[in-house]
């Protein structure tokens, strides 16, 4: 079977080196970083890479067997020069759309974006219709769309056992960019995808972050998302970290410390009179995999197939676009926001340094 020639645009830490700062976490399978991903995966060879900085790209060709000559400081010599059949563009949001509609508009067949999609929703557009009009298979990092213990949550709730599905609650406590990105895309995912008709959100941050349609800082807040199925997704910011219950009909399931256990109770008899409640049943620990390395198979199956991947860049724009309806919703004192969003062009800019990726363990 063909193998498929990839390069990594953005060699920091997903780019390249987040295993050494993960790689004793009990939620994580290894590989993580896209340049790991690209080695582990038999169908891929990783074969050129491209940085601003030369000395985290330096240390990246070293650990990944990229030679000088295929190591970049403009991502377009890359791909003109190196007949790449896949890109990774792990570089921050700002960016990134550049690079996108870039690679699709010259050759790219498959790319694998970091989260979040774009650093505006006008920008997130234009990214789905250049990957679109080009046939490029896309995936975004948001990778517990690719986890085996989820997808195994998922389809629990899909046999029926508790009932149709009414809730899915989020205790994230990240940034709505950084973090939130994951957990809408897995409220969507746990909801087969369907559309959400409107979202309230309140956002822990002052005023000041905004300067008109500029966003300068990336906030973390507590939402409220109503599918049109009814089914309602909450995501607080609290002390919980990244729990993740839904809620059906006859009981809950509750993924707790990331899956790292998990809670599942059904309805139970508790007295002679035939009461019940929701009680503590077992519920095996489903397995776990690298989530890196199934997205980028996801990848390689579009590329053989021609099949659409599991995310798709409408499945991206979709997440984009609830970030930023919450946005808007504080922006209008906690008011209720009807998607589509039709305030478009919000856009994240921050001032803020690249953070020096670690790179040993």
């Amino acid at each position: 079977m063909k193998t498929y020639r990839a390069g990594v645009i953005g060699c920091s830490r997903m780019g390249g080196f987040i295993d050494n700062e993960v790689i004793d976490y009990p939620t994580i399978v290894l590989p993580m970083s896209h340049a790991a991903g690209f080695t582990a995966c038999p169908r891929t060879e990783l074969v050129a890479c491209a940085d601003m900085r030369t000395d985290v790209m330096a240390e990246f060709g070293r650990q990944f067997h990229v030679p000088p000559a295929a190591q970049y400081t403009d991502y377009r010599q890359m791909i003109a020069r190196e007949k790449l059949d896949i890109v990774s563009v792990a570089t921050q949001p700002e960016p990134r759309t550049e690079i996108v509609i870039y690679a699709a508009e010259h050759g790219i067949k498959a790319i694998y974006a970091e989260k979040a999609m774009a650093a505006s929703l006008a920008e997130a557009e234009a990214m789905v219709a250049a990957v679109e009009h080009n046939g490029v298979a896309f995936n975004l990092g948001t990778n517990r769309r690719w986890a085996s213990e989820y997808d195994a949550m998922k389809s629990f709730v899909e046999s029926g056992e508790l009932g149709a599905l009414e809730s899915i609650l989020i205790f994230n406590t990240g940034t709505l960019f950084n973090m939130g990105s994951h957990y809408v895309d897995w409220a969507l995912r746990l909801n087969n995808d369907l559309p959400v008709a409107w979202v309230q959100a309140t956002l822990r941050a002052d005023d000041s972050i905004f300067e008109g349609d500029i966003l300068r800082d990336d906030p973390a807040g507590d939402a409220l998302l109503c599918f049109r199925n009814g089914v309602m997704a909450y995501l607080l910011t609290t002390g919980r970290g990244s729990d993740c219950e839904v809620v059906c009909a006859r009981g809950s399931l509750t993924a707790l410390n990331d899956g790292l256990s998990w809670l599942l109770r059904r309805p139970q008899t508790i007295d002679s009179h035939g009461h019940t409640a929701l009680l503590e049943s077992p519920f095996p620990q489903p397995p776990r995999v690298s989530t890196t390395l199934r997205l980028i198979e996801d990848l390689v199956q579009a590329l053989d197939t021609g099949q659409p991947t599991r995310g798709g860049p409408r499945v991206a724009l979709a997440g984009m676009e609830i970030i930023f309806a919450l946005i808007e919703s504080h922006r209008r004192g906690g008011a209720r926001v009807d998607l589509p969003l039709r305030e478009r062009n919000l856009r994240l800019q921050r001032n803020t340094a690249p953070k020096q990726p670690k790179f040993s363990v």
